[in-house]
């Protein structure tokens, strides 16, 4: 089974996808309504660490393959899927508002490693789009200092990424 024929099984029959991505929302409204000012606290905490973890992985994906389909297959906007491209980044942004107004990003465990994760994907995204629309003639005409300049930024921005995921203190961030 290819991705392509997953999204298609998935968008013939999206019930599990709209329940999943609806519950996720009403999920952290209602534990911002039960744990009013208490979301810091050791199970709230925990739960909304869950949350995350949960409504940004297919997130994150979404947003990645919206940009790798627009970028590079050149994919018009009227042929998007609502369910698997539009629903995972509506439901996502709107779960995360939600935990928002109880709680600190910084007070959720995980979190900084989902940022990273979100850092490190950009940046690769921006590297690949970089090298696909810069040829070997276009690079030439460019000076060489730049192209090692941008590089360098980028992959800075990498590794900053990479330290968020993977634990490690970056810039006194964790």
């Amino acid at each position: 089974m290819t991705l392509r024929a997953f999204f298609d099984l998935l968008a013939k029959s999206p019930e599990i996808l709209i329940f999943f991505f609806v519950a996720c929302p009403l999920t952290a409204l209602l534990a911002s309504w039960l744990g009013k000012g208490e979301g810091h606290i050791s199970p709230w905490k925990y739960m909304y660490s869950t949350l995350v973890y949960l409504i940004c992985i297919p997130g994150i994906f979404a947003v990645t393959l919206n940009v790798y389909l627009f970028l590079f297959e050149r994919q018009s906007i009227f042929d998007m899927d609502i369910w698997t491209q539009i629903l995972p980044i509506v439901s996502m942004i709107l779960t995360l508002l939600l935990i928002r107004k109880n709680v600190s990003f910084d007070q959720i465990p995980g979190f900084g490693k989902i940022h990273g994760l979100m850092l490190m994907i950009g940046a690769i995204l921006i590297f690949m789009w970089l090298i696909d629309r810069t040829h070997i003639i276009a690079i030439s005409f460019i000076p060489f200092y730049q192209v090692i300049l941008a590089f360098l930024v980028l992959l800075g921005i990498a590794m900053l990424g990479w330290r968020r995921f993977s634990g490690g203190k970056a810039g006194g961030i964790n």
